[in-house]
């Protein structure tokens, strides 16, 4: 029987087949997205496909990742439909849970503590959210939301509600996060009044308000860091 090499394979297998032989670390970025799409048509073979996304998305996966499943479509390369974007999508929603740290009765001593599983959390988000992280006595992480969402330029965060989660899970602290889609990490007046009457609704509560933290794909910017609070 002939042996066959990676060479007699279709385009479209060759990724599988140097996947399964090196490990899926050895893939560029367009053999691994070539498997997520899986087979081609008669214009584009499923490498190609890949390809064009990658341009598209100017190489970039993290821009890749901040596309929705519609953004993907409406790019109008020829074979990647709608169900071909939802397992893309799906495949680097994995990968952005993959890199947040388990989060949960972790220990907070600075912003560096949790910074970096907000960023990886919400900088991929085209909308803006506000969340919480709840802490206990020991500084321990016991809950995390996001608690409102609103557009590409701002949202509305209610402190009554805020409050509310707060008493309802016996936290004692508090951290605020909210991203900005666009990328810069200077906090608007507007953040700023928000965190101090949050802050000072929070104290009539005994509820200690450590720290308001503001992410992007740019990095993080800390109240606290800053000496805002």
């Amino acid at each position: 029987m002939r042996k066959f090499s990676i060479k007699d394979w279709a385009v479209d297998d060759q990724p599988r087949k140097k996947l399964m032989q090196r490990g899926s670390s050895a893939l560029s970025n367009a053999e691994l997205l070539t498997i997520l799409i899986n087979n081609g048509n008669a214009f584009l073979s499923a490498n190609d496909i890949a390809k064009h996304l990658l341009m598209a998305s100017e190489n970039s996966l993290q821009k890749l990742a901040a596309m929705s499943v519609k953004d993907m479509v409406n790019l109008k390369i020829k074979g990647l439909g709608e169900a071909k974007a939802i397992a893309i999508a799906a495949s680097l929603e994995l990968g952005i849970r993959r890199q947040a740290d388990p989060i949960q009765q972790k220990q907070v001593s600075s912003s560096k503590d949790v910074a970096g599983y907000l960023q990886n959390t919400l900088q991929f988000l085209q909308r803006e959210v506000f969340a919480i992280l709840l802490l206990n006595r020991a500084n321990r992480i016991i809950h995390f939301e996001i608690v409102s969402e609103g557009g590409i330029t701002g949202t509305v965060a209610d402190p009554r509600i805020i409050l509310k989660k707060a008493l309802e899970r016996n936290a004692t602290g508090i951290i605020l996060c909210h991203n900005h889609p666009s990328g810069n990490l200077k906090p608007s007046h507007a953040d700023e009044m928000l965190t101090k009457k949050i802050k000072n609704a929070a104290s009539f509560l005994d509820i200690l308000v450590t720290d308001h933290i503001i992410v992007s794909h740019e990095g993080y910017f800390s109240f606290a860091d800053e000496g805002m609070l």
